[in-house]
């Protein structure tokens, strides 16, 4: 049971977030903790959250991201392993952000649809990927220009997006149920419905 500092006034989680967290299973009580001190004395609106483990050659890296939107702000929670190669005891980092809901440009979601000819209404996909940006990041993706004569090689220079990429989740089905996709859709559409204002 974690202990509330003197003087700080501490709002309880809603349970559905608090259950979510437990399930996760990422030191539930310490992420429970970063968010309740980034969200403050707010009232949390929604939420998401999600699990994910890596691999890599010296060991086996946990890491959950929560995102939390509140009347005004969104705040993202991330608590992963921390490599500590001086001692054997377990070591985590935890970070939050808090952005203001308008300042948030943009919330994409990209679904992976197996077999859209058969596609059934409301099945979601197998896999989506959630982005949120607030132009902290940017992704720029550039190519050759080319010109509408095929026999031209001149050089036009190049072409581009630019798209907002500050946080992006993917969400697989098969890797954290169907219910993990509808959750993230739930979010998504929740996030978009209140940003920009």
């Amino acid at each position: 049971m974690s202990q509330v500092p003197t003087g700080l006034t501490q709002i309880p989680l809603p349970q559905p977030l608090v259950d979510a967290v437990a399930r996760a299973g990422y030191y539930p009580e310490l992420v429970a903790d970063i968010i309740r001190a980034a969200v403050g004395v707010e009232e949390i609106v929604s939420h998401l959250v999600h699990q994910e483990t890596t691999f890599d050659q010296e060991a086996v890296r946990r890491h959950i991201t929560v995102l939390v939107t509140t009347p005004t702000r969104l705040v993202i929670a991330h608590a992963d392993d921390f490599p500590d190669h001086s001692d054997r005891q377990d070591v985590a980092t935890a970070t939050t952000e808090c952005i203001p809901l308008r300042s948030v440009r943009g919330v994409m979601l990209t679904h992976v649809v197996p077999d859209p000819s058969s596609y059934v209404p409301g099945s979601l996909g197998r896999e989506l990927t959630l982005t949120v940006g607030w132009g902290t990041v940017s992704r720029v993706d550039l190519l050759p220009a080319v010109c509408a004569d095929p026999t031209c090689d001149a050089d036009h220079g190049y072409e581009g997006t630019v798209t907002a990429d500050d946080i992006s989740l993917r969400i697989s089905a098969e890797a954290e149920g169907s219910g993990a996709l509808e959750a993230a859709t739930a979010f998504a559409r929740d996030l978009s419905a209140r940003v920009g204002g």
